[in-house]
């Protein structure tokens, strides 16, 4: 008989840390990461949504990935080691030479992007002994390539920081949006794709869904209508919708996981 595995948050499996990048990279990168997946790990993997871009080298491949709307299941095999950079919010756009709608839910071979640098910067890593060593030259490589990259947009930093904030309820973002950043809605809207892949409203949404977690990882008990409340969700219901809808998993099952 077959046997069925549950689906695993990201976060949730195997073992995760975050470094600063380097000094030159830090203007375009949030963070430097990695990620080990369990040798016996079965089942499927979701990475919910975050509103961010991330560059990765696993498995001898440099790609990139885009702004999710749902959980993504990336096809990772046990035992491998992803490393990744973590894209400043905004600025990945200047870095890939594209509008984040091109990418919008998938990984990109980054030599389909990039070409033969890119597959220089593969050969180049797949050459150095050990992941300490690769994620070092990653790092390296990319810094040589900052002084030609544009700074990011301000306009990005901006909409992402004023949505992420918690004091913006539920559907006022676009306004407050418009408000502080002198900006019309069409030529708001127009940038929050060019620079996030969706419009200011999906992305307010998922950051709204940022702060959930959060508060469900610091406060697993504090139960749903209160989480609900505080992260600017109409009700319980509302919550449980956009859980089911982000991620793929019951509101139970999702908060469950977040507290262990």
């Amino acid at each position: 008989m077959e046997t069925r595995t549950k689906t695993v948050l990201a976060g949730c499996v195997g073992r995760y840390a975050e470094a600063a990048p380097v000094p030159a990279l830090r203007e375009h990168f949030l963070c430097a990461w990695k990620h080990s997946i369990p040798d016996d790990h079965a089942g499927r993997i979701a990475v919910v949504p975050d509103g961010c871009v991330d560059l990765l080298w696993h498995d001898g491949r440099l790609v990139v990935v885009g702004p999710d709307i749902t959980a993504a299941n990336p096809d990772l095999r046990p035992g491998v080691t992803v490393l990744g950079m973590r894209f400043r919010p905004g600025a990945a756009a200047r870095w890939l030479g594209l509008p984040m709608t091109e990418i919008v839910g998938s990984e990109i071979d980054m030599r389909d992007i990039w070409g033969a640098r890119a597959s220089d910067i593969a050969g180049r890593l797949q050459d150095e002994p050990g992941l300490f060593r690769q994620a070092g030259l990653l790092q390296q490589l990319l810094a040589r390539m900052a002084p030609s990259v544009e700074e990011p947009s301000r306009d990005g930093a901006a909409i992402f920081a004023l949505l992420q904030h918690d004091g913006v309820p539920e559907g006022e973002g676009m306004s407050r949006l418009v408000s502080r950043l002198d900006l019309s809605e069409r030529t708001l809207r127009r940038r929050s794709r060019d620079l996030f892949g969706y419009g200011p409203k999906t992305l307010e949404r998922i950051l709204r869904f940022q702060r959930f977690q959060a508060l469900a990882r610091r406060s697993p008990d504090a139960g749903l209508a209160d989480m609900a409340y505080a992260t600017g969700y109409a009700d319980q219901a509302h919550l449980s919708r956009e859980i089911q809808t982000l991620s793929g998993m019951t509101a139970r099952a999702f908060v469950r996981q977040l507290a262990h």
